[in-house]
């Protein structure tokens, strides 16, 4: 038997051995809920850190586990866990349309994709869905000037409550996807190709700016609106940013894998930073460049042997394409034993040896890369005050 818990920010303490529902005083708010047993998998976790209703949530699962040998202890080590260190060079590729208020971003994720998606077990449409969420996610901060981190998050009343996803300035992305299994199931089996909207429901879509502790987060929220992914994130700059975008997004199972990708089209301002929405030559041009962006297939955007260039060439060669310097995508999960060490070192030793099971360790899961870190009880102690 194991435990996962949720802390948020939260009020007194409070236990309750019936319902096994922890609250502390802020700023935590744990939740322990029997998970179930499962066999213990390789050393190495994320403990992950998201905001959800404008509050920033850690979550970690606790299970059984066998103790490893504990070589550095653990506020100082820093190296990251046992997970692929992967760079795609050509991930991002921006382009314009000399002379027209046209710039793009073509996006592929090639086998980061397969990295990635793979390491969570989810039915094949929750995958899709995560990796047009991690497509976007690099298209829409790839646009950005931020240090920092850029989330896409999306929370409704679908199988799919939770979805996120989030870029660094560096290109590294990483996501979670919280799952109703009950819900998810009977959707399937009533719909076994459902759309995005079927998989999220009503909710709100969130796009956020965090260039950490020491700035303001910036961010822009509207309602879940469209079917797919890609007309939600369109209607979210139609209505925050006020300004045209076009956007496509695929994922697929292919021969090599899961693939993602997608095109971006933004109009952009004129001279003087005004938009040329009432010129006609604007306006013509605009629409030129999507309905040749149409006719981009999703076999032509996850075909690793296309090069970009070469596929942007395709679609754009009589609009004077220009292509920029192309931009790097990575493997994202940014753990670390000494950052797990620190957030359980601010809990009270009575909480800690409540967390600790029979073997004496303490096991907390990545929620973002699905790997779990050990912590002999023994080696943790309370910096709580």
């Amino acid at each position: 038997m194991g435990w996962t818990w949720m802390l948020k920010p939260a009020g007194r303490l409070n236990r309750s051995w019936k319902s096994l529902n922890w609250t502390f005083q802020a700023p935590f708010k744990a939740e322990r809920v029997d998970a179930g047993r499962r066999a213990p998998p390789a050393i190495g976790c994320f403990f992950s850190s998201i905001y959800v209703d404008g509050l920033r949530a850690l979550s970690a699962r606790f299970l059984f586990s066998r103790p490893p040998i504990m070589q550095t202890p653990a506020f100082l080590d820093r190296d990251r866990p046992d997970v692929p260190d992967l760079v795609v060079p050509g991930g991002i590729t921006p382009f314009f349309l000399q002379g027209r208020p046209v710039r793009g971003r073509l996006i592929r994720l090639g086998v980061l994709a397969d990295v990635l998606l793979t390491r969570h077990d989810h039915p094949a449409p929750v995958t899709r869905l995560a990796g047009k969420a991690l497509t976007v996610v690099a298209a829409l901060a790839s646009a950005l000037k931020f240090q920092g981190s850029f989330s896409l998050q999306i929370k409704g009343d679908g199988p799919v409550p939770l979805l996120v996803a989030d870029c660094t300035d560096t290109g590294a992305l990483r996501f979670y996807a919280r799952t109703d299994e009950d819900a998810l199931n009977a959707l399937l089996a009533e719909t076994p190709n459902p759309t995005d909207r079927d998989l999220l429901g009503n909710g709100y879509l969130a796009l956020t700016v965090d260039q950490g502790p020491d700035t303001d987060r910036h961010q822009g929220i509207v309602d879940i609106a469209g079917d797919d992914l890609a007309a939600m994130a369109s209607h979210y700059f139609a209505t925050s940013e006020q300004h045209a975008c076009w956007i496509y997004l695929s994922c697929k199972m292919t021969d090599a894998g899961w693939r993602a990708g997608g095109l971006v089209l933004e109009r952009i301002a004129g001279e003087g930073g005004s938009h040329v929405v009432g010129d006609e030559d604007g306006d013509a041009s605009w629409e030129t460049a999507t309905i040749l962006a149409t006719t981009l297939t999703s076999r032509e955007l996850l075909d690793d042997s296309l090069p970009p260039a070469d596929l942007l060439y395709r679609l754009f060669h009589e609009e004077d394409l220009q292509i920029g310097h192309p931009r790097a995508l990575a493997y994202g999960c940014r753990c670390s034993r000494a950052r797990l060490a620190d957030v359980l070192q601010g809990f009270p030793d009575d909480d800690l040896d409540h967390m600790a099971q029979d073997d004496g360790q303490i096991v907390m899961t990545c929620e973002f890369c699905n790997i779990d870190f050990r912590f002999p009880r023994k080696d943790i102690s309370s910096h709580a005050g």
